[in-house]
């Protein structure tokens, strides 16, 4: 994740399954060669909610992030289950070698660090982060949250934690977005740094953009993965070529459109 994040710390356990159960007990299950850990499906770890990437919407889990897995899914001939659990724990790579899941997707950015726990597919988003602050604070820039002393606020266990943590900053953490900006929204924090998507999402509500704006981009570069336990070579190429089919057929730039309103490349312009 950029951020990741990812992202609420609600505790493992509690599953979002898109489809009717296929029942069965069986630790793994074949699927087009492929070793599952639950027969029938393709099991993700995520962290909600993450809006765009993922939310829940009803009693469903959707998002950005579940229409690209669900491309691998479907490749499968399977349905996509949705596991919520901690981002720590799904950066680490410990669900996956835990056997909690098949794959992890949760606008997670890759990383070195993270390449040595867990085994990444190719980039299918590239991601940003953003500075959000309540308006009239005058801040364009890290250096202005710094000059102007003022409190700055970040998601735990993100890569925009560790940026601003590389440029000086010993910003609050919290939690999860949802408590990240209600820390900017009790004025805890003055200033936020997240994944740009998730910044601008919130700032379609009409409560959040009277009061707050987007101040900064920051280009950190970052690319998005989806991770699989270390070894797991042979789901890492169905999931490579389904986002490869789906970048070459259009079918990448639809879901693109669906979830952030611009096509691939836009993103952040006007």
């Amino acid at each position: 994740m950029g951020a990741a994040c990812l992202l609420s710390a609600c505790g493992g356990g509690s599953g979002s399954d898109t489809s009717a159960s296929t029942g069965g007990s069986s630790a793994t299950a074949q699927a087009g060669g492929i070793k599952l850990i639950k027969p029938g499906k393709l099991t993700t770890c995520t962290n909600l909610p993450y809006e765009p990437f993922q939310f829940k919407q009803g009693a469903d889990v959707v998002g950005f992030d579940v229409d690209i897995v669900n491309l691998a899914a479907k490749k499968l001939g399977v349905k996509q289950d949705i596991v919520d659990i901690d981002f720590a724990v799904i950066k680490s790579g410990a669900a996956l070698n835990a056997g909690k899941c098949d794959v992890a997707a949760a606008g997670m950015t890759i990383t070195d660090e993270r390449k040595k726990n867990m085994l990444f597919s190719e980039p299918y988003f590239d991601a940003t982060q953003a500075l959000l602050a309540k308006k009239g604070t005058g801040v364009k820039s890290l250096d202005d949250v710094k000059a102007k002393g003022l409190k700055l606020g970040a998601q735990a266990s993100t890569t925009g934690l560790d940026y601003v943590k590389g440029k000086g900053f010993n910003p609050t953490e919290y939690a999860d977005s949802p408590k990240e900006l209600l820390g900017l929204q009790s004025g805890q924090a003055d200033v936020i740094v997240q994944d740009l998507p998730v910044v601008l999402t919130w700032l379609k509500k009409p409560e959040i953009a009277d009061k707050f704006e987007l101040v900064a981009s920051l280009d950190t570069g970052e690319q998005y993965g989806v991770g699989m336990k270390l070894g797991n070579d042979a789901l890492a190429k169905v999931i490579n070529e389904e986002i490869a089919k789906a970048k070459s057929d259009g079918t990448y730039e639809q879901i693109y459109v669906k979830w952030f309103g611009k096509k691939p490349g836009e993103l952040g312009t006007s």
